[in-house]
């Protein structure tokens, strides 16, 4: 994986191989971060990354010049792995060992970024659940976006704040505001 812009710009970085991952492709994150570009000031920008992962989102965020970024995950070798990066980066990145819906339930700050990249084994109704919890409870700012990376299998489109779905091979990014 690799940063694509920023002070990081072309960095590569190399994710273990026994994290139980699936890091968002370059080509898609690419994609991802140049429809994103056109709404949001990455330098007033305060993200949340679910399910981080690699923090491939998370370090991308941060090369951005982002305000805050805020990293969850429950794994414990994802958690170490995200600090580690970041520090040898020297990106502050807040890293959070937790299961993201009761981090999402107990969570008091609103972000004008949310991402979202749970294991695409998650259920249709999970997966309504962490869309509904992230609008209903004003975790997503006024003009923020919540993007929820899913598999191809999945149609989100009924479900609250929905505005679009774009696709990029077997990545599909569904995108939600809270003006629906």
């Amino acid at each position: 994986m690799r940063i694509i812009s920023g002070t990081h710009k072309s960095r590569r970085l190399q994710a273990p191989k026994n994290l139980p991952v699936r890091p968002t492709t370059d080509r898609a994150k690419e994609a991802l971060f140049n429809i994103l570009g056109g709404g949001l000031h990455w330098t007033e920008a305060s993200v949340l990354d679910l399910y981080a992962g690699t923090g491939n989102i998370s370090y991308e965020c941060a090369s951005r010049g982002c305000t805050s970024v805020t990293a969850v995950d429950a794994h414990p070798g994802c958690v170490k792995f995200i600090e580690k990066t970041a520090s040898q980066l020297g990106m502050q990145i807040s890293v959070v060992r937790r299961d993201v819906m009761k981090f999402l339930e107990q969570c008091g700050q609103s972000f004008d970024l949310i991402f979202a990249d749970p294991p695409y084994e998650i259920t249709p109704e999970e997966l309504g659940k962490l869309v509904s919890t992230c609008l209903e409870r004003g975790l997503l700012k006024p003009g923020g976006v919540l993007v929820l990376e899913h598999a191809s299998s999945r149609d989100l489109g009924n479900l609250m704040g929905f505005q679009e779905v774009r696709r990029y091979g077997r990545t599909h990014f569904s995108f939600f505001t809270q003006d629906k």
